[in-house]
């Protein structure tokens, strides 16, 4: 069990099975339309800055870092600061990452091995880099027991991201399908291991940049793992069995690949459903305002309750570029019209968009 090869990338097989390409056809249709619906938002900055927080939130909670929407809402307010738990504390560092690594993927098309370490560096806020020092081992929390030892040697393993890092970035190396490739680049990265912690989360990261590379989507708003907390079990099982397998795995690849594609058909028209809600709200908030506020009305004003559930004076004054006497004046206005809830912390008022945290309540409830 503990004696896989990892191999060099390309694998040696023909994967666009039947089965392969028949899931490829769904996942590809569904994420072309997530990416079409995406673009129905006035700003991206919306679903990037609500949407990768949900991911970073589920991708948390399957390496058993959980907290809550209303901790996560808060802490975006300057003066909860001091009272962020740990656990928020990482989920926002995850975040953060996520950024980090879209505005480099963005700025430059391809993702490298420093981008990589960067982003683990943001998520774990420290510098060790890659592993150069041997006694990693992945082992069952239930029982202790050894079911994965990833390379030791640091020289190795530099190897094999400078494999992967090729596999990523350069077409010409495999033409398989985006998709198909992504599959493949999880379980290698994965395999690799190449970060004494932080891992799974940075790679779950390498998912969504690489669709984004790809053109796939336009931002990183895929809400994997979603899917693969829901099926966290068959997960770990179609990971293990590659490795379990040895250098005859064939099979086990393809199952594999077929799981990863099922998950970003679901997610895909999970987040599509969850765009669409937004927008609704949006437009109905909108129609609203416009005449309430009149020659006042400012896009940014509809904008700011959106960027995030929770806001603050502050924030609307520097979005609006108005006073804090007006901002306020602005936000009363808009609780005294149902849109939006006022609440107190010490000696700051802040307001809930509840409806907009009721999408997200109810969007992980489902």
């Amino acid at each position: 069990m503990n004696n896989y090869k990892i191999p060099t990338l390309p694998l040696p097989y023909d994967l666009e099975t039947k089965d392969i390409m028949r899931q490829l056809n769904k996942s590809n249709r569904m994420l072309a339309e997530l990416k079409g619906v995406a673009r129905t938002i006035p700003n991206e900055r919306i679903l990037i800055s609500t949407l990768t927080l949900q991911e970073a939130k589920d991708s948390s909670a399957i390496e058993n870092i959980v907290t809550t929407q209303d901790a996560l809402y808060s802490a975006g307010l300057e003066f909860a600061n001091q009272h962020i738990n740990a656990a928020t504390k990482e989920v926002l560092f995850y975040r953060e990452a996520i950024n980090r690594g879209f505005n480099a993927v963005r700025r430059k098309n391809i993702l490298t091995l420093n981008d990589i370490k960067q982003i683990q560096e943001v998520l774990e806020q420290n510098s060790a880099g890659f592993r150069t020092t041997p006694g990693t081992q992945l082992k069952r929390q239930n029982d202790g027991e050894v079911v994965y030892t990833p390379p030791q040697d640091g020289a190795e393993i530099l190897d094999y991201l400078k494999n992967l890092e090729s596999f990523i970035n350069d077409d010409s190396v495999c033409p398989l399908d985006p998709l198909i490739k992504m599959a493949i680049i999880h379980h290698q990265f994965e395999s690799i291991h190449p970060f004494y912690d932080g891992n799974g989360r940075t790679g779950r990261i390498i998912n969504i940049l690489y669709l984004v590379i790809t053109g796939l989507l336009d931002i990183p708003i895929l809400y994997m793992s979603r899917f693969i907390t829901r099926n966290k079990g068959e997960y770990y099982r179609l990971w293990q069995a590659i490795r379990s397998k040895g250098t005859d795995n064939y099979t086990q690849w393809e199952e594999w690949i077929l799981f990863m594609l099922k998950g970003v058909e679901v997610t895909a028209q999970d987040t599509i459903m969850l765009v669409n809600e937004i927008g609704a709200l949006m437009t109905e908030y909108k129609n609203i305002l416009r005449p309430e506020f009149g020659a006042k009305y400012n896009h940014e004003l509809l904008n700011g309750l959106f960027y995030h559930p929770y806001t603050k004076i502050d924030h609307v004054a520097s979005n609006l570029e108005v006073s804090r006497q007006t901002a306020a004046k602005y936000l009363d206005r808009i609780v005294d019209l149902g849109l939006l809830k006022k609440e107190r912390s010490g000696k700051d008022n802040y307001y809930i968009n509840t409806r907009l945290k009721d999408l997200f309540v109810d969007f992980g409830q489902k």
